[in-house]
């Protein structure tokens, strides 16, 4: 029996962040930063993609089972995982897209795939890929897998638009474009919510690696050739003074009779 005014999932908690304005605030920074990190990593440390990519990879699976064994919400180790997928989204990218020659276009589409089948397998295990279902460990699972792929497709996403006549400032113009025409369609009731989510959630990876290109890549090719190492200091003290800030509290959850997609 469910008291006058409550829900099921009143007294329940997922192991994710409740998607405010701050979560996407966040979520843009961790993006950018994961951007200029992964690009000094490969780039300036010379430690090439792969190796880069073993590196953040481990980083994100050691994380990842933090986040998973933690018994609730703890905004540090949630953020430093989706800061280690973004790293590890960058260089496993750029990776794809450069070493293995299969290029932008083609880097893209294989995510896209990748990133739907996540979710489409996501959906038939568990009845739902909403956010408000993550807070057991199967659920979880999918959520990362879906998060570190999405990362993954946006970074490919980013370099693909960005390396055409738009530039990066372009680029960040039309990402920061979609991104507003789907916040609004979130106002309209006829658009499911959990489908928004996830193409905001991809859309902020493109955005934030733009930007982070635009910061650390040489002048002659449209960037502001600042410091990569510096810029991502920056950066990682923005986003922790962001995390103390903003209020951070968990989201609330649904029971699997209540789930939709």
């Amino acid at each position: 029996m469910i008291p006058a005014g409550k829900t099921r999932g009143d007294n329940l908690l997922t192991k994710v962040p409740a998607v405010t304005l701050g979560f996407w605030v966040i979520k843009i920074l961790a993006t950018t930063f994961g951007e200029t990190a992964g690009d000094t990593l490969s780039m300036s440390f010379d430690f090439g993609y792969l190796a880069s990519t073993a590196i953040f990879g481990l980083l994100l699976i050691l994380l990842v089972a933090a986040q998973i064994k933690a018994p609730s919400f703890h905004p540090f180790v949630y953020w430093a995982a989706i800061v280690a997928s973004t790293t590890a989204g960058t260089t496993l990218a750029d990776f794809a897209t450069r070493s293995l020659g299969i290029g932008y276009p083609g880097g893209s589409l294989v995510l896209l795939v990748g990133v739907l089948a996540s979710l489409a397998l996501w959906h038939r295990a568990l009845g739902s890929i909403s956010v408000s279902t993550v807070h057991e460990p199967r659920s979880e699972v999918y959520y990362w897998a879906t998060i570190t792929l999405s990362q993954t497709l946006g970074t490919a996403l980013g370099d693909w638009v960005a390396d055409g006549p738009l530039g990066y400032l372009g680029a960040a113009v039309i990402f920061g474009a979609l991104l507003a025409v789907v916040a609004a369609a979130y106002y309209r009731n006829s658009i499911n919510h959990v489908v928004l989510f996830w193409v905001a959630f991809v859309l902020t990876r493109p955005l934030g690696a733009v930007v982070g290109d635009f910061l650390d890549k040489p002048i002659a090719h449209g960037g502001l050739a600042l410091s990569r190492a510096g810029a991502s200091a920056v950066l990682a003290i923005a986003i922790v003074v962001l995390i103390l800030a903003l209020p951070q509290r968990a989201g609330n959850a649904v029971r699997q009779a209540d789930r939709t997609m």
